[in-house]
């Protein structure tokens, strides 16, 4: 039987009131001041024993006296050097490394004082000079382990209890982030995870221990160490870890019958790592994620204070576009789309409402040419983003014709809009299908990229392309399509067993769209940085796997228009990054724009075709 949340916490709550007893919980709110009584102790000890010590364990009944009195001096010179330290105030972490340099520093101080008062300042010598030192040594070594007792006992109040709930955990990666994930689960009793055994594949750490949790072996040992310890879930602390280390992983962990955890990508951690880090698996942490570092001053001196539209504002790109521009304040953010449904859910998104009665959201379609340069002319955008376009391989294979009448002709309407209205920089959003492409949406895509280079060829504005493949999250994902399929108890179709893709989550896709609008020159196309292409059907068997019965997996072969492997850069296109690590510069041939004008639809068949098909096979009438 589950119990809520409140319950099972006040459950908890109950449970350490019980074992709390009147004296340790007097202890723990008294603690400074306990602790300064038992630093004075301490030092009347010392001195007693390193007293009896130099007297070889023969002090007189006068000598004994004399100490008695002058003890007291110690101790209170100890209180004082503490306080001025800091050690009675609460300024350190109880057993912490700076609590033991302070009470070092206080040790010091308080045997000065002690020395000079014994030497110089009382009529004659109560306890040797070389007792005194004796004493200091033996009063921090009483300190620091008074300390480290009462922290260690502390942890151990603390520690989460199986009889809690607390569920037995492996943990991946013996680094900063796994020592710190492994002690706030240690220190927490209402920590739903308690750290049994670290795993890290370095070899030079298996016979470490951290908090009493030992390193137990390499990444290959994960059934072994589950079976051992009991552990029922395993956490991936490797804030780095790419997304072949992550899939690996997590196969071994499915393997035994593991839950898998994760932390934060590197981008995503501010400060220390805690419980409230640890999530569960996500595709994006299958296939692996980017750490981006923007300039974002560079972002800010051409979005901030400028009138900024986005096309296609609706989409998936195009709606992480929005939402990231906005935060950058432009003085006016234009979002147009045709679906009005979209344009609801884009303003409720950034807004908080949707009555779509404001001049922020326009209904419109690209390929209604006079409407785009009328708007353009009317509103006078600074910066475009053009994110509308069709994108469904398949279907545009059935109906090419679709292709031209959005892709292109909806792309050149959209440029010479821009180009009439005097826009300052232009970003047209491509695809890596458009590098060396096979299908009518590569195709397409190739004429909008180069259309892009032919109106910065005759405008004073920068007008560019930036070009990457498959977005996590967007709609028609394949992801979504595995999910759903699942989700109907299969089968999962994947069209080839060594197909590739390129995959990059859309906040990762758009933050970079949105640099290389800072950087990108007029003419280029710019390629971001997609990482390492991913096999589709292990993502398939990945997901499948998390299925909660036998889903089967079935290959359907490959689709007209459909690569085995994707290209980023098409023949001839050389990766150099002049400026952004994860951002390539590429110049494409301009294209001129009568020759698209002039297509004719009834000449773009069903099926795949060429560029030369495309541009020039008819030129009759358009439609």
């Amino acid at each position: 039987m589950h119990l809520p949340a409140a319950a099972e916490g006040s459950m908890r709550k109950a449970y350490r009131t019980a074992r709390t007893s009147p004296v340790a919980t007097f202890l723990v709110r008294r603690r400074r001041a306990v602790q300064a009584v038992v630093d004075a102790l301490a030092w009347v000890l010392a001195l007693a024993l390193a007293t009896w010590l130099r007297f070889e364990f023969e002090v007189d009944h006068a000598r004994l006296t004399e100490l008695a009195v002058f003890a007291p001096f110690a101790a209170a010179a100890q209180l004082v050097a503490g306080l001025a330290a800091g050690l009675y105030l609460g300024r350190w972490r109880l057993g912490s490394f700076d609590e033991a340099s302070a009470l070092a520093r206080a040790t010091l101080v308080t045997t000065g004082l002690v020395f000079v008062l014994d030497t110089w300042v009382l009529p004659h010598q109560v306890v040797p000079r070389s007792a005194v030192i004796g004493a200091s040594a033996i009063a921090f070594v009483l300190m620091g382990s008074t300390r480290w007792l009462s922290r260690a006992l502390l942890d151990r109040r603390r520690r989460p209890k199986m009889e809690r709930g607390a569920e037995r955990l492996l943990v991946f990666g013996a680094g900063e982030a796994g020592f710190q994930i492994v002690a706030g689960l240690l220190r927490d009793p209402d920590s739903p995870y308690l750290p049994v055994a670290l795993l890290d594949d370095d070899p030079g750490k298996r016979h470490l221990r951290w908090l009493g949790v030992p390193v137990c072996g390499t990444r290959e040992s994960v059934a072994d160490v589950a079976r051992s310890t009991g552990a029922r879930t395993l956490l991936i602390a490797v804030p780095s870890a790419s997304g072949e280390v992550i899939r690996e992983l997590a196969r071994l962990a499915g393997e035994c019958g593991l839950d898998v955890k994760v932390l934060p990508s590197v981008g995503e951690l501010f400060g220390s790592v805690d419980v409230s880090h640890i999530r569960s698996l996500t595709e994006a942490d299958l296939l692996g994620r980017h750490q981006i570092e923007t300039d974002i001053a560079s972002i800010a001196g051409y979005l901030a204070g400028r009138r900024v539209l986005v096309t296609g504002a609706g989409g998936s790109i195009g709606s992480e576009l929005c939402r990231q521009i906005f935060r950058f304040a432009p003085a006016e953010l234009i979002m147009l789309d045709r679906d009005e449904s979209a344009l609801h859910a884009l303003q409720l998104s950034i807004h908080g409402r949707a009555l779509l009665d404001t001049p922020d959201v326009v209904l419109a379609d690209i390929r209604d040419g006079d409407a785009i340069r009328s708007l353009f002319l009317e509103r006078r955008p600074e910066v475009v983003f053009h994110a509308a376009a069709l994108k469904h391989l398949p279907m545009l294979e059935q109906y090419p014709a679709e292709a031209v009448k959005t892709n292109v002709w909806g792309t050149l309407a959209v440029l010479e809009a821009a180009a009439a209205a005097g826009v300052d920089r232009f970003v047209n959003i491509s695809t890596d299908k458009a590098a060396d492409p096979i299908s009518v949406l590569g195709y397409s895509k190739r004429i909008a990229e180069r259309l892009t280079a032919h109106i910065a060829s005759t405008t004073d504005g920068t007008y560019l392309s930036v070009r990457f493949g498959n977005v996590l999250g967007s709609r028609g994902s394949v992801l979504h399509a595995f999910r759903a399929q699942i989700e109907a108890g299969g089968p999962v179709t994947v069209t080839h067993p060594d197909v590739t893709r390129y995959f990059m989550t859309v906040e990762e896709a758009v933050e970079l769209v949105i640099q290389a609008g800072a950087i990108g020159r007029g003419g280029e196309v710019l390629v971001l940085d997609m990482g390492r292409p991913v096999r589709i059907d292990d993502v398939a068997r990945r997901l499948a796997s998390q299925a909660e019965r036998p889903v089967e997996i079935v290959y359907t072969g490959l689709r007209d228009g459909e690569k085995l492997e994707e290209d980023l850069f098409g023949e001839g296109e050389p990766d150099e990054r002049p400026v952004h690590p994860l951002i390539s510069h590429v110049l494409v041939p301009p294209l001129d724009a009568d020759s698209v004008e002039s297509m004719e639809l009834s000449g773009v068949s069903h099926g795949r075709t060429d560029l030369v098909e495309l541009c020039h096979a008819v030129r009759a009438r358009r439609r």
